[in-house]
């Protein structure tokens, strides 16, 4: 209450000093404007074109008279009447008039006191109003004072901030004695609104309006001084830098003068001594001394400076001179690669074979090997035991999905961010220029628009071209001849001719059962141990269990998945030793489906050709062969044959053939020929969403008909593979090591052959060799004979 007491006793005192500094009614000449705001103390120049103003500042003239400034509310109006203009403005002195040649006018006006309009006299053709003017107190309240003070304060800084503010406008401040015409002066200087001055213009009482010019001064102050201390960083950033080029330039004056102006300071004589160090050839030392000099004569700031400088580390880097060769030792060779691979007896004499060529002519231009074979069978591994082998540094390049010229030869160094190619960074990587080098997923590069790198990889892996490989990046040639060069593969049918040309392709067929048991034995239960936290004593899994994981829960060539299903037991068993349900843990061949679930393989053989119609074929694949089964069905009809199961142009020829074949020869095989005649044929081939193609699945399609024709079972022990003719032939088929294999690992114990394939028989893995028994196939006679007859008289068709 006795502040609100305080604030009306406050008010009525303001108003009692504005009503005494208030003048009788007068006359004024009022010259309306827009988006303008004369205030007292101030001069500015009006630009007027309207009839009413421009008559109403000439009879001002002509009679010596003040004028009233008025603001009307509107901008848009072009007649404004009185009821358009703001009741408060200015009373103006004409200082100057001036009538340019083309038709404008223009006054200068002195803003001398505020005046309010009581009423309006007249209109047209002037507007002449009543008005009555009010002038700010001489004397002021000690508050008034505080403020007065603090909005100097405030102005002086302000005005000191601005970039290009006089200095005459500070003193000017300074020496401004009212506190009224400070603020209606500091108040024509701020960066406001029209809006925002007619408040101000408004506002006759000087305490208030002192405040409201403050709080507006403060916010552009606030403003004014981000942008001085901005503009003060910016300054001494950029001036930081002119002293450091200054300096330079002196420094490299100096050194002029003193005769070591061939080198950059520290920097430089690094660099040149990283050149003596690396012994390079003598034309890429001079080509690196050059590029050097090039730097050193660059300015600091210089757009190249940073890309040469990476160039001659790159060339700095690069292991140009060769390393003294270690000696090869055979035996010691056989130990790694027994240690690191189990079987694989073939692979690892070739690779013996290799190491022994490599000891005894070290100078030589050994072959470039290429280890094919389906997923998981230990490619990268073999390519990392050759390295031990040999004691140098091994590197892997990954080639899946590389389409891209430039990632084997690099990109040229006028392109941004030119980076040398991966051969060239992969023995950077390695340090040395003799390291065992393996392209891995060779078969799977592609080719896009930057072009084919399997081109680019033809200089690479050719020896008679590889000691002067030119990098586009580093421009100069670079010795790949003593490289031991390793590559990888799924498929060979992807490897361009020319590139598989100039590698020896050595095929890895996946593991039988008894292998993939030893493999993970001694290397897939240790492993997964550790990497489940897990000690030797801790979990014991038993050889049945391993066993059981093989045959019902894996069915690959190579063993990660089975790597997999291990791990997937000892995480059950680290769960309970976690829990602390156990310490020790047992897993026993009964325990793996409750860990792993049902099985999901069982043996379908027996199943799907207990019928007639059916025949069990090999096939293979890209991650290893497989088994497949061709199924025929006879319908009511008129001699069609119907083909499903996605199969590919190639095949569905076979079945035509196959079937072309069976006809001729019905009589031979107890099959009427009407049925024919009378009956539609349906072939097909499971596992639809497959595609399927190639000849050899002849002789199964065509066993699966003379089965189904003459009603007779095939024996489910028994799978084949073999391209047949329609001379009843039987021809030979690719694969046999995979498709083999396949068939042992299926837990089948006969395979029907194409006998002129009897020289694949030695690449068949040993295992396989002991678990089935094999028939050649000469003629569709001795598959047909082979397929139905009895088990008991079996062994007169097979050999070993």
């Amino acid at each position: 209450m006795v502040a609100e007491a305080e604030s009306i006793h406050a008010a009525a005192e303001s108003a009692s000093e504005a009503a005494a500094a208030a003048s009788k009614p007068e006359e004024l000449i009022v010259i309306p404007v827009r988006d303008v705001v004369l205030l007292p103390g101030t001069v500015m120049p009006i630009a007027i074109g309207r009839e009413v103003s421009i008559a109403a500042a000439q009879q001002a003239v002509r009679e010596e008279r003040q004028v009233g400034v008025l603001m009307q509310r509107d901008p848009k109006l072009a007649d404004p009447t009185a009821l358009d203009l703001h009741r408060t403005g200015a009373v103006a002195n004409i200082l100057r008039y001036i009538s340019a040649p083309d038709g404008t006018h223009h006054v200068v006006l002195q803003g001398e006191q505020r005046f309010r309009v009581t009423d309006f006299v007249k209109e047209r053709p002037i507007i002449v109003a009543r008005a009555q003017r009010f002038a700010d107190p001489e004397s002021f309240t000690p508050e008034i004072e505080a403020r007065f003070r603090f909005l100097q304060q405030q102005a002086v800084e302000a005005f000191r901030l601005m970039p290009q503010a006089p200095r005459e406008l500070i003193d000017t401040v300074q020496a401004i004695p009212a506190p009224g015409a400070l603020a209606d002066m500091v108040a024509a200087y701020l960066d406001i609104g029209a809006e925002a001055r007619q408040e101000l213009l408004e506002t006759f009482d000087v305490a208030a309006r002192i405040d409201k010019v403050t709080r507006l001064l403060g916010e552009r102050l606030e403003v004014l001084r981000l942008t001085h201390e901005i503009g003060q960083q910016t300054k001494a950033a950029f001036d930081q830098r002119q002293r450091e080029a200054i300096l330079r330039e002196q420094m490299a004056a100096i050194q002029r003068q003193l005769g070591e102006g061939d080198t950059r300071g520290e920097e430089a004589r690094e660099i040149s001594e990283k050149i003596a160090r690396a012994k390079m050839p003598p034309d890429v030392e001079d080509q690196a001394r050059k590029e050097l000099v090039r730097y050193q004569r660059m300015p600091e700031g210089a757009a190249e400076a940073g890309p040469l400088r990476t160039y001659l580390d790159w060339l700095t880097d690069l292991p140009w001179a060769l390393a003294e060769p270690k000696p090869i030792d055979i035996a010691e060779a056989r130990r790694i690669l027994d240690a690191d691979h189990f079987g694989l007896q073939k692979i690892k004499q070739r690779i013996v074979e290799y190491l022994a060529v490599r000891k005894l002519a070290p100078a030589g231009k050994a072959p470039i090997l290429c280890f094919a074979g389906p997923p998981g069978v230990g490619k990268t591994s073999l390519g990392q035991s050759i390295a031990r082998a040999l004691g140098r540094a091994f590197v892997r390049v990954s080639l899946g999905g590389v389409h891209d010229e430039a990632e084997i030869r690099g990109h040229r160094r006028t392109y941004v961010g030119a980076m040398p190619g991966n051969i060239i960074q992969a023995i950077r990587k390695a340090g040395s220029r003799d390291c065992v080098l393996m392209f891995d997923e060779i078969d799977k590069m592609g080719v896009g628009i930057q072009g084919d790198p399997a081109a680019a990889m033809l200089e690479v892996l050719d020896p008679e071209q590889n000691f002067s490989f030119r990098d586009n990046y580093l421009g100069l040639p670079f010795d790949l001849s003593h490289v031991v060069f390793i590559a990888t593969a799924n498929m060979l049918d992807t490897i361009p001719g020319p590139l598989r040309d100039r590698m020896e392709i050595i095929s890895l067929a996946g593991y039988t059962e008894d292998e993939k048991f030893e493999i993970a034995r001694r290397y897939l239960v240790a492993r997964q141990l550790e990497a489940n936290g897990l000690k030797l004593g801790q979990v014991r899994i038993e050889d049945e269990a391993l066993r059981r994981i093989i045959r019902d829960y894996t069915r690959e060539a190579g063993v990660r998945g089975l790597e997999r299903e291990i791990g997937r037991t000892f995480r059950h068993a680290a769960m309970k030793i976690a829990e602390g349900g156990a310490e020790h843990v047992g897993i026993g061949g009964d325990d793996v489906a409750a860990i792993l679930g049902p099985a999901l393989f069982e043996n379908e053989a027996a199943m799907r050709t207990s019928v007639p119609g059916v025949a069990t074929g090999l096939a293979w694949t890209p991650v290893g062969g497989d088994i497949l089964f061709v199924e025929a069905a006879r319908s009511p009809g008129k001699g069609a044959l119907i083909l499903t199961g996605q199969l590919g142009e190639v095949m569905r020829e076979s079945a035509q053939a196959a079937l072309t074949l069976v006809k001729s020869q019905a009589a031979s095989f107890g099959i009427s020929t009407d049925l024919f005649d009378r009956s539609d044929i349906h072939i097909h081939v499971p596992a639809g969403a497959t595609p399927k193609d190639g000849p050899s699945a002849g002789v199964a399609i065509f066993i699966a008909l003379v089965s189904l024709l003459g009603n007779r079972t095939v024996r489910g022990d028994t799978a084949m593979t073999g391209e047949i003719s329609l001379r009843g032939l039987v021809l030979p088929v690719g694969g046999i090591k995979e498709k083999v294999t396949a068939a042992a690992r299926a837990g089948l114990k006969r395979v029907l052959l194409p006998a002129r394939n009897r020289r694949d028989f030695d690449d068949i893995p040993e295992d396989a060799r002991k678990r089935l028994a094999f028939v050649w196939l000469e003629r569709v006679e001795d598959a047909v004979a082979a397929a139905f007859e009895d088990e008991a008289t079996e062994a007169a068709q097979v050999s070993n």
